[in-house]
């Protein structure tokens, strides 16, 4: 049975929109027109779109573009939509739609006028375009838009996120950091190092990460409102860029300052084709880190079985008994899916031609769900793997009690070559490196434990 329509009316003339939809004719369009995917705009992007058409209307109201009563009405019925449970059902329109984002930006507009007329109740009608949309276009809004729900994300889950990985990695470090291990080089036996070190390494990636990402959080704080159309400004009261991002700060707790040049910001989507990079980088690390835990934890028998992490569910439908590392492998899914995302990211950056960039809606959905995406990796690696494994200490000194590449302590001494020719004893006769090094030197046995000695061997042997 068909669904109950109303008639809407735009430029182009009339269409049926379902009866009870807050939308209107140019959101219909987009519905009809965009039935690629099915996938609708992020719910990140739907609220920053919400603020920002909230700070636009303040913005207009204080410079006086707007009627007092309008200005309120808009700003009130972003603040209602911000707090529906339903929001999203009222933003159909998907992520492969127009490259300038104009089909989401009208759909914004037109709820926000349903909404703000039935606030007002007083035979006054709240135009989608010459009130909701007053000094913008959708050229410079949904760059803006994409800026405000990236540095949100950034700032309130991925930062968050990241600090909560480094505190974990610290005290795991200060819990189980003391335990020497056999170091490896090409997933080959190499020199011994201790467990905060291997850790500490991985930190030191995250920490170098997170810094960089709060390096970038400034410039993408950086909008592109007020440049409207092209980047002239045409139809936007002179000082609304500015008014427009003080109005925006206080909504959000962000400090955000208009571009340095709308031209740029209307055209080009370097700053955020440089946090997707940013963004791979974090992907990077935590792909090394999860993949490190995936072999310090193989076994427990045929593998290395250093650490043994947490069970959390059966790991076969036909192999009883056996458990997988889950958590790791479901972060480096993540990774290789952020990977992904910044591919596509670059290509859409390439993508601005003349003055506006046309895979808007592309960005904006890839970049904020690798922001997420790596948010929730992050924690579930700390809290799921790194957190509560368990060291295998009987396996870390088997293994370094049989190491012959600890002979590289005794270079200086004896000189490479004979050094190798110990070591290739050792391994030959599956015998540890100790007694071969008693019978083929002239050093006395106590001396060679002391030079041989891993824990010593951790600070350089010095």
């Amino acid at each position: 049975m068909k669904s109950a329509t109303r008639i809407e009316r735009d430029s182009m003339g009339e269409i049926d929109v379902p009866v009870d939809a807050l939308y209107g004719a140019q959101t219909q369009r987009a519905v009809n027109n965009f039935a690629i995917s099915r996938q609708p705009m992020p719910e990140r992007f739907v609220r920053a779109l919400l603020q920002q058409k909230a700070a636009a209307a303040r913005a207009n109201l204080s410079l006086g573009q707007l009627p007092e009563d309008i200005a309120h009405a808009i700003d009130r019925a972003s603040a209602q939509l911000l707090q529906a449970p339903d929001l999203m059902s009222h933003f159909p329109v998907e992520v492969f739609q127009t490259g300038s984002g104009t089909s989401s930006n009208m759909n914004a507009n037109e709820v926000l006028a349903t909404l703000a007329t039935r606030l007002l109740g007083n035979n006054t009608t709240v135009s989608p375009n010459d009130h909701v949309n007053a000094g913008q276009s959708s050229n410079d809004s949904i760059p803006t838009v994409l800026h405000i729900s990236a540095a949100q994300t950034l700032q309130g889950e991925l930062l968050p996120a990241l600090d909560h990985l480094v505190q974990v990695l610290k005290d795991k470090i200060a819990s189980d950091g003391h335990h020497v291990k056999t170091g490896r080089t090409h997933l080959m036996d190499a020199m011994p190092l201790r467990l905060g070190q291997e850790l500490g390494g991985w930190m030191a990636q995250v920490d170098a990460r997170r810094t960089q990402l709060r390096a970038l959080l400034p410039t993408v704080c950086e909008l592109a409102q007020g440049g409207t159309a092209v980047g002239t400004g045409i139809n936007a009261h002179p000082e609304f860029a500015q008014r427009f991002c003080e109005e925006l700060s206080g909504l959000t707790g962000l400090t955000f300052r208009p571009a340095p040049d709308f031209f740029a910001a209307l055209s080009a989507q370097d700053t955020a084709v440089a946090l997707s990079g940013a963004l791979k980088g974090v992907a990077v690390t935590l792909m090394k880190i999860a993949n490190d835990l995936r072999w310090m934890n193989s076994g427990p028998l045929a593998g290395l079985a250093e650490i043994e992490l947490h069970a959390l569910q059966p790991g076969s439908s036909i192999m009883p008994g056996k458990v997988n590392p889950v958590i790791p492998e479901a972060v480096t899914m993540v990774c290789a899916q952020v990977m992904g995302h910044d591919a596509a990211i670059t290509v859409a950056g390439q993508s601005g031609n003349f003055q506006l960039n046309v895979m808007l809606p592309l960005i904006a959905h890839n970049l904020l769900d690798s922001l997420a995406l790596l948010a929730t990796a992050s924690r579930a690696l700390a809290d799921q793997a790194i957190q509560d494994f368990r060291v295998n200490t009987s396996r870390l000194q088997e293994a370094l009690s049989r190491n012959p590449i600890l002979v590289t302590a005794l270079n200086r001494e004896i000189g490479y070559l004979k050094a190798a020719a110990i070591a290739k004893r050792a391994y030959a006769e599956n015998r540890p490196i100790l007694d071969v090094a008693a019978e083929m030197t002239e050093i006395d046995r106590s001396t060679l434990q002391q030079m041989l000695d891993p824990s010593k061997l951790t600070d350089g042997g010095l």
